[in-house]
């Protein structure tokens, strides 16, 4: 679906308020040219706050946007209100019973993580790279929405844009790292035409959505790397030799009574 030119991509399992957008729709340039929100990134932080207020308005028009400074770990924190730039807590996820507010994480091939529990009022948002998804970020998301009220039997997930097994070539070490956890995890993992490993990202994260039992959980089946067009890939970018790469954000959040702002 395309609000305002961006590209706004939604799972039919979340009723509320969300949205896992692509590159299309923002005013960045050359290399990161798109809805780049990466202030991490070196690109100009006035088209950066341009890219974003598109973003806020493609999803839930008037809300605020809270977003963490994520380091690939199962640390989840409750948000009341944004906080500045430069105050931003270290962690990957984030649940709230707040209105008006859109829980934000930032991806250029990990995976994005929106929940939510409709009737009790409480969203999440995690961010699920390998390092996450291994150490049970899903799983630390869920239990806070539940110390919120929310109930797992009530929780519904979908896993957004991010690299797909094919993109996603691994060595050995990293393999036997996901199986030694146990040998069912061989099932994420197939032999690339070089021989060497490939991750199923998506569907790691969807098996552990499953393991917690909670209500659904989808994959939107979209890959990072291979459409240049719509997403930002690291991976990407890293193979092109850029110097640097951009982020697209996935939202999601509680419609209250804020009007839109001008």
């Amino acid at each position: 679906m395309r609000v305002s030119g961006a590209d706004v991509f939604r799972s039919e399992a979340l009723k509320m308020p969300h949205g896992f957008l692509g590159r299309a729709g923002g005013v960045s340039t050359r290399e990161m040219w798109g809805l780049n929100v990466g202030y991490g990134s070196g690109d100009d932080p006035e088209l950066i706050a341009e890219n974003r207020s598109r973003a806020i308005a493609a999803v839930l028009p008037g809300a605020e946007l809270a977003t963490v400074h994520q380091i690939h770990s199962p640390a989840v924190v409750y948000v009341e209100q944004p906080w500045p730039q430069d105050e931003r807590p270290h962690a990957d996820a984030m649940v709230t019973d707040r209105p008006d507010l859109l829980l934000g994480v930032l991806t250029a091939d990990c995976a994005p993580v929106l929940l939510a529990d409709e009737e009790a009022g409480i969203v999440g948002a995690a961010h699920a790279g390998w390092r996450g998804a291994v150490a049970g970020v899903t799983d630390a998301t869920i239990a806070a929405m539940e110390g919120l009220g929310a109930e797992r039997n009530r929780i519904a997930a979908a896993v957004g844009p991010c690299i797909a097994q094919p993109s996603y070539e691994v060595d050995q070490a990293f393999r036997e790292r996901f199986v030694d956890e146990g040998n069912d995890n061989t099932r994420f993992f197939t032999t690339g035409p070089a021989g060497k490993p490939h991750f199923d990202l998506p569907a790691y994260v969807l098996h552990r959505l499953k393991l917690a039992r909670i209500a659904s959980a989808e994959a939107l089946a979209l890959d990072t790397y291979s459409d240049v067009e719509r997403f930002y890939s690291y991976r990407r970018s890293s193979h092109l030799g850029e110097p640097s790469y951009g982020r697209q954000i996935s939202m999601i959040g509680l419609r209250g009574t804020a009007p839109p702002k001008s």
